[in-house]
């Protein structure tokens, strides 16, 4: 069973506060399942999107995971990201936006499957 997407966002935004990284909830998706969508900024104007990563990329036997593929391979503007985030609220008005902060560009969703 899958965690609700609002306990596996307050445990994602607790990590990052153990870490000295800011992070806010930019737009509340659904509380069930909605997607989750996480923006690293890096503080020089670029940026990092993560979406949930296609279904192809799930472990059989580890269905519950969350599991995260950079929406580029290197950080690129903002804006960019904010472009891509805007289309994809479009598509699906029920994910999550989630915003973090950090020059060194840490995310920890290598460590926040759930």
């Amino acid at each position: 069973m899958r965690l609700k997407s609002s306990i596996w966002v307050a445990a994602y935004l607790r990590r990052c506060q153990t870490e000295g990284i800011f992070g806010a909830v930019r737009k509340r998706g659904a509380e069930e399942a909605g997607a989750v969508f996480v923006k690293v900024a890096l503080l020089d104007g670029n940026a990092m999107l993560y979406a949930p990563a296609p279904q192809t990329v799930y472990d059989e036997s580890r269905p519950a995971e969350r599991l995260f593929a950079p929406a580029s391979p290197q950080p690129v503007p903002e804006q960019s990201v904010e472009e891509r985030l805007t289309k994809e609220l479009r598509f699906d008005p029920d994910a999550w936006i989630v915003e973090t902060e950090d020059r060194a560009g840490r995310h920890f969703l290598d460590l926040a499957k759930a």
